[in-house]
C-alpha cells in the first residue's frame, strides 16, 4: 500500500507543479488554490508512504515521478522542447525510480 501512496503523491506533485505554472505567480486565484490543495495532498500521501518506506527511497521516487511527469506535461500542454539529450536524461531518472522500487526490501 505504501507504494500506491507514493505513486499518488508523485502524481499530485505533477498536478500542483502544473497548477503553479498556471497560477502565474499566484496571480490567478483558482489555480493558486489548486496549487496549495495539490501540495497539501501530495505531502499527505508522501507522509503515509513514509510510515513504511525508507526516507531516501521514498523522497527520490516522489521527486522522480514529479520530474518525469512535469516534463511530459510540459511537452504536451506547454509545447516545451524535447530533444535526444532530454530523453536520455529522463530515461536515466526512470531507470533510477524503477531500480529503487524493485530493489527496495519493502
Amino acid at each position: 500500500m505504501q507504494w500506491l501512496y507514493l505513486g499518488i503523491a508523485g502524481i499530485l506533485e505533477v498536478f500542483w507543479a502544473v497548477e503553479l505554472k498556471l497560477s502565474q505567480g499566484f496571480t490567478k486565484p483558482l489555480h493558486s488554490v489548486f496549487t496549495i490543495i495539490g501540495m497539501v495532498a501530495s505531502f499527505y500521501f508522501l507522509s503515509l508512504s513514509l510510515k513504511n518506506l525508507p526516507l531516501g527511497t521514498a523522497y527520490a521516487v516522489w521527486t522522480g515521478i514529479g520530474t518525469v511527469g512535469t516534463l511530459i506535461v510540459g511537452i504536451i500542454l506547454f509545447k516545451e522542447t524535447i530533444d535526444a539529450i532530454r530523453i536520455v536524461c529522463i530515461s536515466l531518472i526512470i531507470i533510477g525510480i524503477l531500480g529503487l522500487k524493485f530493489l527496495s526490501p519493502h
